[in-house]
């Protein structure tokens, strides 16, 4: 059993139901036409594995329990599920379907993980379903119980119902089974009705019903359709939910599904945030994530993907063509052309173009980070600026501090990483590079093209640079005839003589002839 808490379930939930209702998600299947070595529950929508999807929609129905019935690749998708339990702070079972039987043999399997002598509801759904929600099982659950029924089946009315089984009634509009589309009629198969796959099953007709399933049909599975005719035949009552947005029950058999339905979760997205008050200015460039959480009066750019864990603080805008995944934007900041991984950005800062925030990447409120820069690690000061060309890993910048151009913090010898600090409202050169560990205080400056392994004092200067000297006539000697030397002899021809006591004593100043 995959569990997030051992505490018991709240009172909330357990009151949840005036009788018992179990769920059991089947997510067994292989998906051999993902051509995948990933298994296909564990492909991703929105951020979120296809599972998760079901799962989450079944947690939200608040049953007393949930199974998840796995095979192949089952080992990675309990892994995934134990993070999802811990995730909903609630129990997930699951229960192992050792041989694809089909689907009757699988809600079997998934009611063995399930407590012995069920009674109340049971809702069958599956793990390739993304799209389908809490408040849809809610619908069915209500149904299911409000009329009474043995087997309630949730169906749609689609356009191309190839490769779904087909809802058959008889002339009154009574739900009389399902059938398969392997075993379906030619005037069956014109059905536009279909058996979205997803059930609610009063628990004692579903046991029965289970072990009298047969593999007489097309494929020589137990199909789980064959209860319906079961319990009808048993003078139980049998009925249907008619699903007014199909797009709920679409599953995912392949990529080109994965991706059809991807882009409707998006497109959904968007239109909720759009509706909350977030301004998307190109809406077919921007991707979000289930769980990015936006506020009022946010602008979104175009080419901009917001992945798992990001929130955008009021009035920020991000984009154009940003991606940031887990970071966490303020209020008021701005980011640009800019890629982001577990990064946090303060309130009013700045950030791009070009820029990459990786793992550990705190910039205080109105600081800036600018183009083509590298962070890591890194905790940058309020109103502190690192505005280009700069790498700044393992490092503590203080308040108003500015870190000239092209300033590499030195952070790896080879085995151990190692901390630079730098005070408030320090001044650094251009050209700098800080070899860590290595400490410079607070008000210090440190001059352009310095190399800096030492620590600087509050309010000192720093000069790590060789003396300069002029070799004059080199490039006459050692490259003659090139273009550099014609520039050079073009460009001499053209200064004022000077006299030989003055040209012997420069040429010694600058150190020739010692």
């Amino acid at each position: 059993m995959l569990q997030g808490d051992t505490a018991p379930p709240s009172s909330r939930r357990a009151d949840a139901h005036p009788e018992p209702v179990s769920t059991i998600v089947l997510a067994a299947g292989e998906g051999t036409r993902m051509r995948s070595a990933t298994p296909k529950v564990l492909h991703r929508l929105a951020g979120r594995p296809l599972v998760e999807h079901a799962v989450r929609a079944a947690a939200g129905v608040e049953p007393d329990s949930l199974v998840v019935v796995l095979g192949h690749g089952r080992d990675a998708v309990a892994e995934h599920l134990d993070g999802v339990a811990r995730a909903l702070d609630r129990p997930i079972s699951t229960a192992v379907q050792e041989e694809q039987l089909g689907t009757g043999h699988a809600v079997s399997c998934g009611l063995s993980a399930l407590p012995s002598g069920l009674t109340g509801t049971v809702l069958v759904s599956y793990g390739d379903v993304p799209l389908l929600d809490s408040d849809t099982l809610r619908g069915l659950l209500a149904e299911h119980t409000g009329s009474g029924n043995a087997v309630t089946v949730l169906t749609a009315v689609v356009d191309e119902p190839t490769g779904y089984g087909r809802m058959l009634r008889d002339a009154d509009g009574n739900v009389t089974g399902i059938v398969e589309q392997k075993d379906a009629t030619p005037e069956q198969a014109e059905i536009t009705e279909i058996n979205s796959g997803v059930y609610a099953f009063d628990a004692e007709v579903l046991t029965d019903a289970l072990k009298r399933l047969s593999t007489d049909n097309a494929q020589g599975e137990l199909y789980l359709t064959d209860v319906l005719s079961i319990a009808r035949a048993d003078g139980r009552p049998v009925g249907a939910l008619v699903c007014a947005d199909p797009w709920l029950v679409e599953g995912v058999n392949d990529r080109v599904q994965l991706a059809r339905l991807g882009a409707e979760l998006n497109r959904r997205l968007l239109l909720r945030w759009m509706r909350e008050g977030v301004t998307i200015t190109d809406p077919g460039s921007v991707w979000l994530d289930c769980d990015v959480q936006l506020d009022r009066d946010v602008l979104i750019e175009p080419g901009v993907q917001l992945r798992a864990g990001t929130t955008v603080g009021e009035g920020a805008t991000i984009g154009p063509d940003t991606t940031l995944a887990g970071c966490t934007v303020h209020p008021g900041a701005s980011v640009v052309r800019t890629h982001g991984e577990g990064a946090e950005i303060g309130p009013g800062a700045k950030v791009g173009p070009f820029a990459f925030l990786r793992p550990g990447t705190r910039l205080a409120a109105k600081g800036k980070i600018g183009t083509f820069v590298e962070t890591k690690n890194a905790e940058i000061g309020e109103g502190t600026k690192v505005p280009h060309l700069t790498y700044v890993g393992d490092a503590t910048i203080g308040a108003g501090t500015n870190i000239g151009a092209a300033t590499i913090f030195v952070n790896y010898d080879g085995v151990n990483k190692h901390r630079t600090v730098i005070g408030s409202h320090a001044r650094t050169g251009a050209d700098n590079t800080f070899v860590a560990p290595v400490e410079i205080g607070d008000g210090a400056y440190t001059a352009a093209g310095s190399t800096i392994t030492q620590d600087v004092p509050p309010g000192a200067m720093a000069v790590a640079r060789g003396r300069q000297r002029n070799v004059e006539g080199w490039v006459a000697r050692r490259r003659p005839g090139t273009p550099a030397d014609e520039a050079a002899q073009q460009a001499l021809a053209k200064e004022p003589t000077t006299n030989p006591t003055e040209d012997a004593q420069r040429r010694t100043s600058n150190g020739e002839g010692r």
